[in-house]
């Protein structure tokens, strides 16, 4: 039988693409225990880390044909971690807020509260610009971003080449960077 152990994340990845568990599993049990110490890091209940790391590697077991990772896989994994954990914690912060109304005692002025306003602060300023973008160029970042396509699925489904749907991306992002980034520093400057 073969070994996994020695392979590099990307050619795990090329196996799972083609079905292989067993490659699956090496990269399950490479990251499983750091990213579940870091969501229960976030969370502080160790089985909403488990259900969202779970979630991380069902979801890429799912897309495994059309995955198109790039870039570094435990960054990926990473991202993909921290986006569940603000989820949760957004589930869990209304949650408390509607039981807390139920009281007739809302704290707005917490910390967790002031997190998530700062959070929608920034989530509108993202959503505003990507609402100035030209038409393709937020068809685009959406599918990728929101809809988790990959670079093969936008261009065959728009069909236009890869190439294009990198060129529009490399180009929104530029300007997200742009444009948060000036939002980023008035507001960090803010409050340190």
């Amino acid at each position: 039988m073969m070994s996994y152990k020695p392979l590099a994340d990307s050619e795990l990845l090329h196996l799972i693409s083609k079905g292989k568990e067993q490659a699956f599993n090496e990269l399950f049990n490479r990251y499983w225990d750091k990213l579940l110490q870091i969501a229960i890091h976030k969370l502080d209940d160790v089985m909403e880390a488990e259900n969202i790391v779970q979630d991380v590697f069902v979801s890429l077991w799912k897309r495994r044909k059309a995955l198109n990772i790039t870039g570094n896989f435990q960054h990926y994994l990473l991202v993909a971690v921290k986006y569940r954990v603000i989820k949760a914690l957004n589930h869990q912060r209304v949650r408390r807020l509607y039981f807390e109304e139920g009281h007739g005692s809302v704290d707005l002025l917490d910390d967790a509260t002031q997190q998530y306003l700062d959070f929608a602060e920034l989530r509108e300023r993202l959503e505003q610009l990507v609402g100035n973008l030209p038409e393709k160029a937020r068809l685009i970042y959406r599918m990728n971003k929101e809809e988790g396509m990959s670079y093969r699925e936008i261009a065959s489904e728009l069909d236009i080449t890869e190439k294009a749907v990198d060129a529009h991306l490399v180009r929104v992002k530029k300007v997200l960077r742009s444009g948060l980034q000036r939002f980023l520093s008035v507001y960090l400057f803010t409050f340190t």
